[in-house]
């Protein structure tokens, strides 16, 4: 008993949040029900994002009946490679990617060869919701592929690593960036496999990475370093997260982006029940820094006085930063 009574106080004392009070404290105080589907659902995202002027991946189409599937020679239009993917899945599952065509087939980017039958299927699946969150009918989105900026090639294996940043009230707290690896078959999921790696938030460099509840320096398959890299347009990067609370109103958000080698930053989704695990891969506790931001927020209503975007980047990037801006 005095075991545990110890460790949570040590635990308390470095500011880790646990999911009590992150659910408690932070997604009932400020997500408020009726927006969740905002953010639930990647079409309604995608659309609001694209209203707001922020950039995400091109949408070839939507799919919401079986009888639409006959649509998608249409919808993808002779290109080569795209991605079908549920407008309502977490976690990457149900995410078909293709990468170019053979013959007939067309090849995934592990290099599997499927039919136009199995697209067909797996777009038939996405429809009965076996991807979606509750099990609900869901509908299928046929999307740009993104292709990862060349900075990746060496910690990463496949896939596409994406960059996860918590918000909020608009304020960016604490980042992570999440490498594919051959265990998680390619995908950016750490219950699956991927690697954690906390980002400094004033310069954009990658800090020690955690791959299995183990803290690692080298990725597993590249054997190449993961700390101590520099991610390009990293202030454009927290200008987007930060630009996300306009977007859907929600206080506590994680914000999914990624890093194409020609279009740069893009939001994949955003996720209104974030996960913590990003405390591992920073070192760092989560409750330290939303209490400072909460503190600020309550000092500029005294002052009736609000921030802009940028603004709040600057703060939090002064403040939270492991090196000085």
């Amino acid at each position: 008993m005095f075991g545990f009574w110890n460790t949570w106080k040590a635990l308390s004392a470095r500011g880790i949040m646990g999911i009590n009070r992150r659910n408690a404290d932070y997604v009932l105080k400020y997500n408020d029900r009726r927006l969740y589907p905002l953010v639930d659902d990647k079409i309604i995202t995608k659309e609001r994002a694209l209203a707001a002027g922020l950039r995400v991946p091109e949408l070839y189409g939507v799919i919401s009946t079986e009888k639409q599937i006959s649509r998608l020679d249409e919808l993808i239009g002779g290109r080569d490679d795209f991605v079908i993917k549920p407008a309502q899945g977490a976690g990457g599952d149900g995410i078909l990617v293709i990468a170019d065509r053979f013959e007939e087939h067309y090849r995934t980017v592990s290099g599997r060869l499927v039919s136009r039958a199995d697209l067909e299927h797996q777009i038939s699946s996405i429809l009965t919701g076996l991807y979606s969150l509750g099990g609900h009918r869901d509908r299928a989105l046929i999307e740009y592929r993104v292709k990862p900026d060349p900075i990746f090639r060496a910690i990463s294996y496949e896939g596409v690593p994406d960059i996860r940043i918590i918000v909020l009230m608009g304020y960016p707290i604490m980042a992570m960036l999440r490498l594919p690896t051959r265990q998680s078959g390619g995908k950016a999921n750490l219950h699956q496999g991927a690697i954690g790696v906390g980002v400094d938030l004033s310069t954009g460099v990658t800090l020690r990475g955690t791959w299995l509840n183990k803290i690692i320096r080298k990725h597993p398959d590249t054997t190449h370093a993961v700390d101590g890299v520099q991610l390009p347009y990293w202030d454009g990067f927290m200008q987007l997260a930060a630009g996300c609370y306009e977007l859907c109103g929600l206080g506590y958000i994680g914000v999914d982006m990624v890093l194409d080698e020609a279009q740069g930053p893009l939001i994949l989704e955003l996720n209104a029940r974030p996960g913590l695990n990003i405390q591992i891969a920073n070192d760092c506790g989560l409750t330290h820094r939303t209490e400072a931001v909460e503190r600020h927020l309550l000092e500029l209503a005294q002052h009736g006085t609000s921030q802009t975007p940028e603004e709040r980047v600057r703060f939090t990037q002064t403040l939270f930063g492991h090196v000085s801006p």
